[in-house]
């Protein structure tokens, strides 16, 4: 089965526990404090046109309207994309592969991509291809995925292994390969490594079969946490990268 297949299915059988545990109070207060804030700083999100790469159901929908921006929706699995247009009926949406979204070239201003680039492995490079290719010149590529060459990253690699909620291209993404590749394409403006407790627990109450109800009596305490060790912890022992590109 290709990695395309694998990943429609397994995001179709999931997306409304997806959009419950991704979308609850508290994983958005980790995803504006911790994801959103750093992978959109010093650009003013108003009136830019957005692909919300790889939606899934709209977790980012809300941010990005509050900040003013034209939302589109892109994801691979059509019970994603049924969820994000009963969500945002006023955004556009696509049911399609990031790897040939068939988008005008030069039509965004930024795409965005939540956890998404390393469930398309082996065509990463495939990826970052067709959204240089829609982005218009000195738009943004803003994207957070889990990182290799860390502490945290073998100890996912165990869990990926042993854990068949995952499909079997997944791994994490090897930034120092990406900014080889596509140092004549774009320039590199911010890299933050993060998360800690809080985004093991937190933002992966899913995967570890967490109930809602018992994610929210520990949440707070663990973000407060996250604060306080995002300030020292360091790329090695970082869950995920923060990554702001822009296309010359």
């Amino acid at each position: 089965m290709d990695t395309e297949t694998l990943q429609k299915k397994r995001f179709d059988t999931t997306a409304s526990d997806y959009a419950a545990h991704h979308g609850d109070k508290w994983s958005q207060k980790y995803y504006k404090r911790f994801i959103y804030e750093p992978m959109f700083e010093n650009i003013s999100l108003k009136n830019l046109n957005v692909l919300e790469a790889m939606c899934g159901s709209g977790e980012a929908t809300a941010f990005l309207n509050e900040n003013g921006a034209f939302i589109t929706g892109l994801d691979i699995s059509k019970e994603e994309i049924d969820i994000f247009k009963t969500r945002w009926p006023d955004s556009q949406s696509y049911c399609r592969s990031i790897l040939n979204t068939e988008l005008p070239e030069n039509s965004f201003d930024c795409v965005m991509i939540i956890g998404g680039l390393h469930h398309v492995h082996p065509h990463v490079d495939e990826a970052i291809q067709e959204i240089y290719r829609i982005l218009k010149p000195d738009g943004f590529l803003c994207f957070s995925e889990p990182h290799k060459g860390s502490l945290p990253d073998k100890l996912r690699k165990i869990w990926y292994n042993n854990d068949k909620t995952f499909a079997e291209n997944e791994e994490s993404i090897d930034i120092e390969h990406l900014k080889v590749k596509f140092s004549k394409q774009f320039n590199f403006k911010n890299e933050y490594y993060k998360g800690n407790f809080a985004y093991i627990f937190v933002l992966q109450s899913l995967v570890l079969r967490i109930p809602l109800k018992l994610k929210a009596i520990y949440s707070p305490l663990l973000i407060w946490l996250e604060g306080i060790f995002d300030k020292i912890q360091g790329k090695s022992l970082s869950c995920f990268v923060v990554c702001q590109w822009q296309k010359k």
